[in-house]
């Protein structure tokens, strides 16, 4: 599958953890994936998030 380019105010690391399955193939059945777990609790750090374009009407 081709590599999909995260979209602006998107998380790069839960979206390719979304959209790659091969990252979550070597989990054993009912095993958690640690950074995804660490994502839905403390959130995602600024860095990882792709940023807006600016707003601009002019």
């Amino acid at each position: 599958m081709a590599a999909r380019k995260t979209p602006p105010g998107q998380c790069r690391q839960c979206w390719q953890h979304a959209y790659d399955r091969s990252i979550h193939r070597r989990l054993k059945p009912r095993e958690d994936c640690k950074p995804c777990l660490d994502h839905m609790h403390n959130g995602c750090p600024p860095d990882q998030i792709v940023p807006k374009k600016k707003a601009s009407w002019w």
